[in-house]
């Protein structure tokens, strides 16, 4: 295989693998991935509560549910805050 065939592959396998990393950083931040993290963890714990017999367990599910929700929200600031002053 010649020198150019060679950079030809190493050149595709890359944009291969940089269209991988674009597809799943889209996926990491889309509005459907979190929704349904968002789903399953009210969810679970509403099954949760309700197998240990907590009073108004789908009620009580809302907490840890909103709370995953906040941080969906506002880690994106202390990433740029870490990126920007903490990894330089």
């Amino acid at each position: 295989m010649s020198n150019f065939e060679d950079l030809e592959k190493r050149l595709k396998n890359i944009e291969d693998r940089n269209k991988k990393v674009e597809t799943d950083k889209a996926w990491e931040t889309s509005l459907v991935r979190k929704a349904l993290l968002i789903t399953f963890t009210y969810l679970s714990i509403g099954f949760y509560l309700n197998a240990i017999n907590i009073d108004r367990p789908w009620f009580n599910a809302i907490v840890p549910a909103f709370g995953f929700f906040l941080s969906t929200l506002t880690l994106p600031y202390i990433k740029s805050f870490w990126l920007k002053y903490v990894k330089k």
